[in-house]
């Protein structure tokens, strides 16, 4: 199989995933999580006065500098568009150092989508090799 057409499968296939609803979980308290994400991410829009970030349930989308990227407000999958999706993975809170920044929402992949808001909208800051690998080429 090419790579090209692997990578847009796996694409796909992680897109189904991210979205889908399996098992116990209530769709409609997902929904209403998804919601519940946006208006808070909508806030920390005005809050940091970011320009270049506009919610559009169930996606969030930056406009950086190297990229634009949309983040998933229900998975937190970070794409950019017209590329590939960029693995960014969230420290556990044991792992945090000594500063520990609340938010709003006590559910931590809240926090995580916001903290991914805020990198990719200052993609230029950006010092991971790793993430920087994936947004440069």
């Amino acid at each position: 199989m090419p790579t090209v057409h692997f990578s847009e499968v796996m694409r796909d296939l992680d897109l189904v995933v991210s979205v889908a609803h399996a098992g116990e979980v209530d769709p409609e308290a997902s929904h209403s999580t998804v919601e519940m994400r946006a208006v808070i991410i909508q806030e920390l829009v005005i809050l940091f006065g970011l320009k270049n970030v506009r919610v559009k349930a169930p996606h969030i989308f930056v406009v950086g500098k190297f990229g634009q990227y949309s983040i998933h407000l229900g998975s937190g999958n970070v794409h950019q568009l017209g590329g590939t999706m960029i693995p960014v993975l969230a420290v556990p809170s044991q792992h945090r150092g000594r500063v520990f920044l609340p938010f709003v929402d006590e559910d931590p992949k809240t926090a995580e989508i916001s903290s991914k808001v805020l990198l990719f909208a200052d993609d230029e800051n950006i010092t991971d090799p790793q993430i920087r690998l994936y947004i440069m080429t």
